[in-house]
Order: structure tokens, then C-alpha cells, then sequence
């Protein structure tokens, strides 16, 4: 395995904690999965089979039916590191998700956080 050890970390693991760090913010799962299924363009019940059968984020993105057109359009900062700089297009995938979760929980509204 090349690459960073989150790429093969299941999305099931890493799931909790994004519901986790909405809900004590007052945000919900409900609107955890919109901005999932937002992002990778996964049906909710898409979404529940891929965290199911314990998929990693590899393998979660490279399944996502597609990508939100305007993804390209998350900027920020992630544990330190700018978003819109990131190379490795897995990792910069992985950093929108948190990106958008950090936006979920901070309270923004939803309509700024899909792009819309």
C-alpha cells in the first residue's frame, strides 16, 4: 500500500465522529449524510451500503457515482493544511469531506455549504 494510512481507514470508522462532531454542535445525522451524498453524489441508501460493508475512503471515492460538479469550489483550511492545495486527489477528496463537515458544525447554512 502506497499512500497515507487514512486511504485504507474505513469510512464506517470515521463516520461517528463526523455525526458526533454535528450533533453536540445541534446539527444531525440527517444533514451529515446530505453534505455526504452532496459530495460524492451517493444516494442515501448508496451511502448506507458503502458504510455497511466497511468500505475504505480508496475504495468509497473511487465508487462515488460522481463528484459535485461545483466540489471544485471548497476552500479553507483543514487541520492546518489548505485545501485547495493538496495534491494527491484522494487526500484532497478526503480534506473536502472534512471541510465541509467542519462548515456543518460551525453552524453555517446549509445552502453556503452544498455550494448552492
Amino acid at each position: 500500500m502506497t499512500g497515507h494510512r487514512i486511504f485504507a481507514t474505513s469510512v464506517a470508522s470515521v463516520y461517528p465522529l463526523y455525526v458526533q462532531k454535528a450533533e453536540r454542535k445541534g446539527r444531525t445525522k440527517a444533514e451529515v449524510d446530505r453534505v455526504i451524498c452532496w459530495l460524492t453524489g451517493y444516494s442515501e441508501k448508496e451511502l448506507q451500503r458503502q458504510l455497511a460493508r466497511k468500505a475504505d475512503f480508496e475504495t468509497f471515492f473511487a465508487e462515488a457515482p460522481a463528484l459535485h460538479p461545483n466540489s471544485a469550489l471548497i476552500k479553507g483550511v483543514v487541520c492546518g493544511i489548505r485545501v485547495e492545495e493538496v495534491e494527491d486527489p484522494l487526500m484532497k477528496k478526503i480534506r473536502w469531506l472534512d471541510k465541509l463537515i467542519d462548515e456543518l458544525a460551525r453552524g453555517k447554512a446549509m445552502d453556503k455549504i452544498l455550494r448552492s
